[in-house]
């Protein structure tokens, strides 16, 4: 079984990317991106045991997760 992961994101962000959002500190990773109308799709990272509900936000709101150290 492969474990799941969440990348560091890049300027703009792609989907599977870990990013945060402005106004905090939680990790959430991209679902879906549309550059086109500056939208994203979210979901908390890491995922709870029973799913993590997908919310749409501006890329605007978005920005890249620094690496975690271990």
């Amino acid at each position: 079984m492969t474990a799941l992961s969440c990348s560091t994101a890049s300027t703009t962000p792609n989907q599977g990317e870990c990013v945060l959002l402005d106004s905090g500190e939680q990790l959430y990773q991209v679902i879906g991106v549309d550059d086109r109308h500056d939208r994203c799709w979210l979901r908390r990272w890491p995922l709870a045991r029973n799913g993590s509900e997908v919310f749409e936000i501006s890329l605007q709101q978005v920005r890249p997760a620094r690496p975690h150290r271990s």
